[in-house]
């Protein structure tokens, strides 16, 4: 059995400083768990002047990531700079030289990752990616390995920090929006551009991840419906909470009938839900398998040591098998490549549910009839009305619909949307009861 196992890592931000000072820190406790050593060979990174608050030997630094790549010693290459190039190039230089790939690059893999895990196969080694799906929480291990057993019935994730820190922040604090992500910015939950995370992109990365690796299809990304919070306002916040519901950015997955239903919005769950209590920065996953039953994984899904700590549990298993000489052979979305097929999408227009309607009025006699007659045209029966504020412009008017489908909400606010009376488009959202 080898004593040693090479790692490699390029880019040395946030989530790479987490990967090497748990690498150093942790060296001793790895090495009584495994029988072998993790050797941090080399640190690739164009930046090498910043302090990023760890000790490591000025030796092992480069700004050549190639050279990093092909070093004989490096058996783990661990991609942490983000985004889609340079990254998927060092990842297939990696792999054609045999070497196994770590990233938690959730963007590359949920728009590419198919040409890079097919890449793998060929090579034969393999790409692990834990930290690409809730930072710390160790779900995608769990749907592949622990969950195996089960046909997964549903998913339902708050898979963004960010966001579900600004829908807390409103809920807790009666703050607005723009003063939430300000704040979010400054303490650093939020980037300059907080678009990935606020406008669902993000969220949308990790579902199709982790719906791949459920239902054991290939999730073509630009077919998922992806809606932010941008909208939301602190008095949906506040009529939330008097139905006993909470705002919370959700990505859904769910399989019924031979298609995948995935989506990604701001949804009204119950304030009863264990996902309606996930607060801050934290994420959480709520998986339901045919067997097992409900599961619930929870935990902080960003930052340098929660991410970081996902990124060296890949590492330790891989290195486990290299270190007796073995091959990684554990699938890398728990199916053999070659069973994968296009997943049939479902129209989520046609998914059933009750709606969550808020429309900004003019304060005039009939208007309430005529949005309730227009819904009616459409088939939308109402289960009840909230109006508050008469006497000042605009009024607010809060109605909850009995189960209908997303289309025939679209349809009912092409029409209620051009009224005269409506003075701003309607905020519909929907009203996520399903979640056993």
């Amino acid at each position: 059995m080898r004593e040693h196992i090479g790692v490699g890592i390029i880019g040395f931000g946030t989530v790479g400083a987490g990967t090497a000072r748990i690498l150093l820190e942790n060296r001793d406790l790895m090495y009584e768990r495994t029988g072998f050593y993790l050797d941090l060979k080399k640190i690739a990174d164009l930046d090498l002047e910043t302090d990023r608050g760890i000790k490591v030997d000025p030796a092992i630094l480069t700004r050549d990531a190639n050279a990093l790549i092909d070093d004989p010693e490096v058996d783990i290459v661990v991609e942490l700079i983000g985004g889609y190039e340079p990254a998927a190039t060092f990842i297939k230089e990696a792999l054609n030289r045999g070497k196994y790939v770590v990233t938690a690059n959730k963007a590359l893999l949920a728009t590419r990752g198919w040409e890079l895990l097919e890449q793998a196969e060929a090579s034969g080694t393999s790409i692990a990616f834990e930290a690409s799906v809730g930072g710390g929480i160790p779900v995608l291990r769990s749907v592949r390995e622990g969950l195996c057993a089960n046909h997964i019935q549903s998913i339902h994730g708050i898979l963004n920090g960010t966001a579900n820190y600004i829908l807390t922040r409103m809920s807790d604090e009666g703050m607005d929006f723009q003063e939430v992500l300000k704040e979010a910015q400054q303490k650093g939950y939020a980037e300059a551009d907080p678009s990935f995370d606020v406008d669902g992109i993000d969220t949308a990365h990790k579902i199709a991840i982790l719906c791949s690796m459920a239902f054991g299809v290939r999730v073509p990304f630009e077919a998922i419906p992806i809606r932010g919070i941008r909208e939301i306002r602190q008095l949906d916040v506040l009529y939330a909470r008097e139905l006993g519901l909470v705002i919370k950015l959700l990505a859904v997955g769910r399989w019924q009938e031979g298609k995948l239903e995935i989506r990604v919005h701001p949804v009204m769950i119950p304030e009863s839900h264990l996902l309606a209590k996930v607060k801050g920065v934290y994420n959480a996953v709520h998986v339901i398998g045919d067997f097992v039953g409900s599961t619930l994984y929870y935990g902080k899904g960003a930052g340098m040591l929660p991410t970081g700590s996902a990124v060296v549990s890949d590492i330790v298993s891989i290195a486990r098998q290299l270190a007796r000489g073995a091959a990684y052979t554990i699938p890398p979305l728990g199916y053999p490549l070659s069973s994968f097929q296009d997943a049939a999408i479902r129209d989520t227009r046609e998914v059933k549910g009750a709606y969550y309607l808020r429309m900004m009025t003019r304060d005039q006699p009939g208007v309430l009839s005529r949005i309730s007659g227009i819904l009616g045209e459409n088939g939308i029966s109402l289960a009840s009305v909230i109006q508050k504020g008469k006497g000042e412009e605009p009024v607010a008017i809060v109605m909850v619909t009995h189960e209908t489908t997303w289309r025939q909400i679209e349809d009912a606010l092409k029409t209620i949307d051009q009224l005269d009376v409506v003075m701003e488009p309607t905020l519909a959202l929907h009203i996520e009861l399903d979640l056993k």
